[in-house]
């Protein structure tokens, strides 16, 4: 697999990358724009999923590397994306009880790179991103995660609270991130577990952790109040694989 993330430029031509199966994270229509091409292409990005953002034309002439967008520009993802099931599929597979990070607005791609790195190196079957207010699998996170994306499976979804209502469903139970939660190392944090990151500022919203069965704290002995949210899942992460290997 490649790591340059794919420009789309003209309505045609993203016309076509829908219809060739590509995965389109995000799509830049001129503001005002409603002919006949522009609507099909807002009918395929609601069908995929595509994250739809109207913009002046000076900001496509901007983004523009052929000058020709005809007021359209596309990113198609650096990698493709899984479904939720081909995650547990994976722990199935493995014969382990599925240990899982779903991400609640990581906008940051270093971020994301580094995390979808770390769930890689603790074992985890995957990890759930939403579909907005989130960075995708740009090139840049491809390259952040030092070759994890060969390798781990991430899939992305329209809605984290629901998926988490559905996970739980079948078996699984769910721990957030959160300072004001119990300290990590008081929980259980074996069996079949999601582990829920925040955003980068806001932490994990309130909706989302209205989901999760438990909130885990790290200590804190410094002067500032957080740890940068890579390095806090990476933190979590391993604490789930040293008591999973209990």
């Amino acid at each position: 697999m490649g790591y340059t993330e794919m420009m789309i430029e003209g309505r045609n031509a993203v016309i076509e990358a829908y219809r060739s199966g590509k995965t389109i994270d995000k799509i830049f229509i001129l503001d005002g724009c409603q002919d006949g091409p522009v609507m099909t292409i807002k009918r395929e990005a609601k069908k995929h999923d595509s994250l739809i953002k109207f913009v002046p034309k000076e900001r496509l002439d901007q983004m523009s590397q052929t000058g020709k967008h005809q007021g359209v520009i596309a990113y198609a993802a650096a990698y493709d994306y899984a479904e939720v099931d081909d995650l547990l599929k994976e722990a199935d597979d493995r014969g382990e009880p599925p240990f899982l990070l779903l991400l609640d607005g990581i906008e940051d791609p270093h971020n994301l790179g580094a995390i979808i790195r770390t769930a890689h190196q603790a074992g985890a079957h995957g990890v759930i991103i939403p579909k907005n207010r989130a960075v995708g699998l740009t090139a840049t996170v491809a390259r952040t995660s030092a070759g994890a994306l060969n390798y781990i499976k991430v899939a992305k979804v329209t809605n984290l609270s629901t998926t988490i209502e559905q996970l739980k469903k079948r078996g699984m139970w769910f721990v957030c991130a959160d300072m004001d939660g119990e300290i990590m190392y008081r929980l259980d944090l074996k069996g079949a577990i999601g582990l829920v990151i925040g955003s980068e500022g806001e932490g994990v919203s309130r909706l989302v952790k209205e989901k999760c069965d438990f909130r885990a704290a790290i200590p804190m002995k410094g002067k500032i109040d957080s740890l940068n949210v890579s390095v806090a899942a990476g933190v979590l992460a391993y604490e789930i694989v040293r008591q999973r290997m209990e």
